[in-house]
């Protein structure tokens, strides 16, 4: 797979013609570059594919679609297609006033593969996209790639917990780590929790930038393991 040089300007309005086109509503253009831009500086010798974990209806999908065929790479996305698992999370109060409503119900935010493959055939790059049907619990434990970058938006604890379980162990020394879940009190409580990274993760606990701070967290894998 070839992919096209694209300027910043070039980006912005491939960025905005799928947000014209698509539900976007829950990210914004900035929190996708400040995306964009942190995979453009994973070295290209890197090897290893780009992962998102939760597509909604796509329209995050089809931006990653173009960002991962610029840098020739591959797009995995792991979904339900079904939306939000049954849980027993209570979410009330999110961070920086954010209204989360009480608990995340079964079956929201869902977009089926169907309409997702659809959104990114007409507006992003479908050629470089591998998709994941089902639950994280049943399609994690069986992929085995390299991977550079993880873009999680799961709204769950549980769900953040079985991507970060599968996952992060097969993310590359330098890879990094991006989740739209920095609002949610629940998921930034676990990943301050050393024990959680020790003992699940079996990793040390990253230096996470903008935790308790902004919405959109991130963080670099810098390969220190548990031995």
């Amino acid at each position: 797979m070839k992919g096209k040089l694209w300027t910043f300007l070039d980006i912005e309005k491939r960025l905005d013609y799928i947000s014209e086109r698509i539900n976007c509503k829950f990210h914004t253009q900035e929190e996708m570059l400040n995306f964009y831009y942190a995979l453009k500086k994973i070295p290209r010798d890197l090897k290893g594919c780009i992962i998102e974990c939760g597509s909604f209806k796509g329209g995050s999908t089809a931006k990653f679609s173009v960002f991962a065929k610029e840098l020739n790479r591959k797009l995995v996305v792991f979904d339900s297609f079904k939306g939000i698992p049954k849980n027993n999370e209570l979410h009330y109060d999110g961070l920086f006033k954010t209204k989360i409503g009480g608990p995340f119900k079964e079956g929201s935010y869902s977009g089926t593969l169907d309409e997702v493959k659809r959104n990114i055939r007409k507006f992003g790059e479908i050629d470089i996209c591998e998709f994941y049907e089902g639950w994280f619990e049943d399609t994690m434990p069986n992929f085995n790639e390299d991977i550079v970058a993880i873009y999680l938006d799961v709204d769950l604890v549980s769900s953040t917990k079985t991507c970060l379980k599968y996952l992060y162990p097969l993310l590359k020394p330098g890879g990094i780590v991006f989740s739209q879940d920095g609002h949610i009190p629940l998921i930034v409580e676990m990943l301050e929790d050393a024990k959680f990274w020790k003992e699940e993760i079996g990793f040390k606990k990253p230096k996470i930038n903008g935790l308790r701070k902004t919405k959109v967290i991130n963080f670099v894998k810098d390969g220190n393991k548990y031995e």
